[in-house]
């Protein structure tokens, strides 16, 4: 007998009579003689036209001249109800023209009945579907970072490289494929060997529109590959790992440092950065993830126009000392409120102020005069979405958030990066 979806229990019962009946003799008996006694509450006819017990199976054969058979009933009413149910039919005397006896031999819980299946099922899947012995947690960490440096290397014109170095606007330039699979181990994808001093023409038109890194180990091998970078290719960024150690080697932690300490690449400008020892002005830092440097170079040369007079000669150090506590970008930040967006024309005068949620509808009627935005929070894709439609340069803001794509055409500077 088939349990329905509310079925608990099932009720089995034997019978005998001293005579000759059929299916339906036994079906009348049974709701003829229960019929009043349990009251309303259990009558067997409102039960099953309610679905709280199933449509009786019934067999029954005779023989010699008396008949025997068997009874079943579901149950969905809870325990006692159904032993109360169950004990009634057992008051049946006669069925049909037959004196007849009704025994109950067992009330069936379906959900122990499903348990053992549960269990003997359970058994089975873990003695014979298990593939392979368990894993240790040590076992598992090695075997992940193996499948991760294997599965994301790929290549870049015949070149080692990470899966990001054909699309990514920052790119890091290493010696080789060991290097690379370092930097995939701690998650930076946009990294691109060039195998030896003999830098290949693809590498070198790859640097000609990304902002480029250089990372290399402090020997004489790295240093050859520098320069011969700095003939062929167009590097913004050197960097370096601590003395005596190689790429290969660095942790995520040495790996991040390294790249946080990178410094402009050729002229006075590296001078300056190695005499400092400071991130150059506008440098975007990385937290060992893949980095994201685009608009580095536009930065830089914002940073290299503020420090040049109106003819465009070269202010002196202490006049730029003074200034630098003055810039707008500085004021505009510390006085702009949380959810405010201050709108600044091309010399960075106010042009209005609105909230973070209504400035893109103020660009689009601000007939082109804002050239940059001060936000009061966290730069967000929608605030960079705005700006980019409104051909916005610079977006300020105290940092930046969730940001799945950079515009290219915008400046993005945070409250660290100012002066």
């Amino acid at each position: 007998m088939q349990a329905s979806e509310t079925t608990k229990y099932f009720i089995h019962a034997n019978l005998r009579a001293d005579g000759v009946v059929e299916r339906s003799d036994v079906v009348g008996a049974i709701y003829g003689q229960t019929e009043g006694l349990l009251g309303e509450d259990l009558d067997l006819r409102d039960l099953q036209d309610s679905d709280k017990i199933s449509r009786m199976e019934v067999d029954v054969g005779s023989s010699n001249g008396s008949s025997r058979g068997t009874v079943t009933i579901g149950s969905s009413l809870d325990r006692v109800e159904t032993s109360v149910l169950a004990a009634s039919l057992e008051t049946i005397e006669r069925i049909g023209p037959c004196e007849a006896t009704v025994e109950v031999e067992l009330v069936e819980d379906v959900r122990t009945t499903k348990r053992k299946e549960i269990v003997e099922r359970a058994k089975y899947i873990h003695r014979e579907m298990f593939d392979g012995a368990a894993m240790g947690t040590g076992e598992m960490l090695d075997e992940v970072r193996k499948g991760v440096r294997k599965g994301d290397i790929t290549e870049y014109a015949g070149l080692p490289a990470g899966p990001n170095v054909k699309d990514s606007d920052a790119v890091l330039v290493v010696e080789g494929r060991a290097d690379v699979l370092n930097l995939l181990k701690y998650g930076v994808k946009n990294a691109v060997g060039v195998e030896g001093t003999d830098v290949p023409d693809t590498v070198a038109e790859l640097t000609q529109d990304r902002t480029v890194t250089a990372f290399l180990d402090s020997d004489r091998g790295g240093d050859l590959i520098l320069k011969e970078l700095g003939q062929v290719a167009d590097i913004d960024y050197v960097a370096h790992p601590p003395d005596g150690r190689c790429v290969e080697d660095l942790s995520g932690e040495e790996i991040n440092e390294a790249l946080r300490d990178k410094r402009i690449f050729g002229g006075s400008e590296a001078s300056d950065g190695a005499e400092s020892g400071k991130e150059p002005a506008g440098a975007r830092k990385t937290d060992g993830t893949e980095s994201t440097e685009a608009g580095e170079r536009k930065r830089t040369e914002a940073v290299e126009t503020e420090g040049t007079g109106e003819a465009g000669e070269p202010k002196n150090a202490d006049e730029t000392e003074g200034e630098q506590e003055e810039l707008p970008f500085v004021e505009k930040l510390r006085d702009a409120d949380n959810g405010e967006a201050v709108l600044l024309d091309g010399e960075r005068h106010e042009v209005g102020r609105v909230e973070c949620d209504d400035f893109a509808e103020a660009l689009r009627n601000g007939d082109g005069e804002v050239d940059s935005i001060v936000v009061g929070n966290e730069i967000d894709q929608r605030v960079l979405d705005a700006a980019s439609q409104g051909n916005v340069e610079t977006v300020v803001g105290s940092e930046l958030g969730t940001v799945v794509k950079k515009p290219l055409d915008i400046n993005i500077v945070t409250e660290t990066e100012l002066p």
